[in-house]
């Protein structure tokens, strides 16, 4: 591989814009020269020998560049990534140019071979690994320090130098796409090839989990819609609907693990090789050497890091804990003066007036998440982490927190306090349905109508310009910098986890809470495809094998689920007859049998494989293969070292 970088040209006749990159207003030239020069130089210079030229406007050149690459360079580019294609025998393979012909639709003139998102995921990969040589500063900028080793876009982006990188969309493709994906409302699935070859299979992967959680809703929205019908007060034949859902929370979560492993196979992705991670651009701290790398970069001792984590984050997150239970009691006092106020007038409008409470607490519920996201934001920052998995890490274990008592505190206050059923079914209902609606606004409705007014006044202005220049890619250019941008799945996840606890906790009280999630869950898949296509710049492609910690984060609440659902059941009139004299008896019995469903979904999780039979097997083909293929390295370089010593 290496000889084949001697082969490359750093200009292309046939230029594709993939990437923008927007560089500050004022930038200094010989910042700008010296940043072009190292993207275009070859790799033996420290380069990223890729191809880059500057967008022109009406007004000249605005610091906005445009990168792209050859063919050659990307397919090369494959290769150093490690991206995993099929092979003419319908095996997957790490791509190796060398053996480029043995791969399924490779010719030297097929430049679809790899598809948009993974040469733009290439580029990116590329860019982030420019590091810098001798340089100890930006030129033209000595506050922003280098040192061998660095990583010169990440230091230009906390520099400020840097304003964004993005990837360029591509508008037949992705008309193509919004086309079969949401422009006719269809039943069937969405086309999840197409969005991973276009968004990635992180993306792909989560409207994947979306569609599969919404199929898998269903049977708890049948069950759960004669039991509303036909036995709504009588809250005793809820217990084989509860029994139901705590096997179906299991299988679930199994079966998913399954399906994720089949598509994330059939993607490639599922036998990547887990790339070194590299200090988060964020990250900060005295200049050392790395003992693993043996490069020099920032270093903070862990010690401070507990500190901060323990000292500061710790109490704050305890403080925010005690605010929201301290707002979950003046709801419970404005319940009260509506159920006194509905007690006095006994009208239409005091009947109503029992919704108000609930609905408020639902609209503050949101509020206090989102404020708290911000918070827990900064501090995870400030607890300064060196790697992006440990900060997701400790910001996604914050954020559950805080949701999950924010969220729920009411609903376990009213069932194992208050001991209030038809109170528990209303605030249930009330949270779920106002969320959602909320969610849908918030998340898709607003950004789209911002956006489009946005695009209107745009579109405005470019047409008034009278110029021979390309209108269309400047447009372009122009319209998607000024776009939100898409900061990852995190909180689409969160929703999804959170609606999942609405149905698991306390299904045995409100079946209908499937019958809301599913018709939430079908708007959102088609306002969440709005949202990617319309409404955010295009995101790079990340791969990935799984749905990360979430996987985690949904079988930790399936856990709680078991326990809250066998509570609810002993405290129905039916059991609790059937232990009039001794209420210990009843205690013992709802812990057993909450032990022994546990140690069934246990077992359960255990005997269904994560990879079905058929993908386990080619695994271990491929790593049979790979072991050979490493003995016959090994003995080619023994019998070259046996004849050099027998000749000397």
């Amino acid at each position: 591989m290496v000889e084949s970088w001697s082969f490359l040209d750093t200009v292309e006749s046939n230029f594709r814009p993939l990437v923008v990159i927007e560089l500050a207003k004022g930038t200094k030239e010989e910042t700008i020269e010296w940043f072009t020069k190292r993207i275009v130089d070859k790799k033996a210079n420290g380069g990223a020998q890729l191809l880059i030229k500057p967008l022109v406007t009406e007004n000249g050149v605005e610091n906005i560049y445009l990168v792209g690459a050859s063919h050659l360079r990307l397919l090369l580019g494959a290769e150093t990534v490690g991206l995993v294609k099929e092979c003419n025998d319908n095996s997957m393979r790490t791509f190796t140019y060398s053996s480029r012909k043995t791969f399924k639709h490779f010719a030297d003139d097929n430049h679809n071979f790899l598809t948009m998102a993974e040469c733009q995921y290439i580029i990116k990969h590329e860019l982030e690994n420019l590091r810098a040589k001798n340089e100890k500063m930006i030129p033209g900028y000595p506050q922003a320090k280098l040192y061998p080793g660095k990583s010169i876009v990440r230091r230009l982006l906390t520099s400020g130098i840097l304003v964004q990188i993005f990837p360029l969309h591509d508008r037949e493709e992705l008309k193509k796409l919004s086309h079969s994906w949401y422009g006719r409302v269809k039943v069937g699935y969405q086309p999840l090839d197409d969005i991973r070859c276009y968004f990635g299979e992180t993306i792909a992967l989560y409207f994947g989990f979306l569609e599969y959680f919404t199929f898998a809703l269903i049977p708890m929205a049948v069950i759960g819609i004669p039991y509303y019908v036909f036995a709504w007060e009588d809250y005793d034949k809820y217990v084989m609907f509860a029994t139901f859902n705590l096997l179906w929370s299991t299988v679930i979560l199994e079966v998913w693990k399954r399906i994720c492993a089949i598509l994330t196979y059939r993607w490639g992705t599922l036998l990547m090789k887990r790339q070194f991670e590299e200090p988060r651009p964020g990250f900060h701290g005295v200049l050392g050497i790395n003992p693993v790398t043996g490069r020099e970069e920032p270093v903070y001792s862990s010690i401070k890091r507990q500190l901060r984590i323990y000292l500061v984050s710790l109490p704050f997150v305890c403080l925010c804990l005690y605010f929201s239970l301290y707002v979950m009691m003046i709801y419970f006092d404005l319940e009260q003066w509506a159920l006194d106020y509905h007690r006095e007038n006994e009208s239409n409008l005091s009947s109503l007036m029992l919704y108000v409470p609930s609905i408020i607490y639902a609209v503050v519920i949101e509020i206090m998440n989102r404020i708290y996201r911000y918070a827990a934001e900064f501090l995870t920052s400030w607890e300064n982490h060196r790697l992006e998995s440990s900060y997701q890490n400790h910001l996604i274990l914050k954020v559950l927190v805080f949701n999950f008592l924010n969220c729920f505190a009411s609903l376990f206050y009213i069932a194992f306090v208050l001991f209030d059923m038809k109170l528990l079914r209303q605030s249930l209902a009330t949270l779920l349905i106002t969320s959602q609606i909320l969610n849908q606004f918030v998340e898709s409705l607003l950004p789209y109508w911002l956006q489009k007014r946005y695009n209107r006044r745009m579109k405005k202005h470019m047409c008034s310009k009278k110029t021979d220049m390309d209108l269309s890619l400047a447009e372009q250019v122009n319209i998607e910098k000024e776009m939100g941008t898409y900061l990852g799945t995190f909180d689409d996840y969160l929703e999804l986890f959170l609606q999942f606890g609405y149905v698991s906790l306390f299904s045995c009280v409100y079946p209908l809470a499937a019958v809301f999630a599913v018709l939430n869950n079908i708007t959102e898949i088609y306002s969440d495809a709005l949202k990617m296509c319309r409404v955010y710049k295009r995101p790079f492609a990340e791969p990935t094998a799984n749905i990360g910690v979430w996987q985690l984060a949904f079988e930790t609440m399936s856990v709680i689920s078991v326990v809250t659902n066998c509570i609810l059941i002993g405290m129905s009139p039916e059991v609790d007859a059937l232990f009039p004299d001794s209420k210990m008896d009843l205690v013992l019995t709802v812990a057993l049998v909450e032990h022994l469903l546990l140690a069934i979904k246990f077992i359960m999780a255990f005997v269904i494989p994560d990879k079905p039979r058929d993908i386990q097997m080619k695994l271990a083909k491929l790593e049979f293969e790979s072991l050979e293929a490493l003995k016959q390295q090994v003995r080619a370089f023994q019998m070259q070292l046996h004849f050099l010593l027998i000749h000397h």
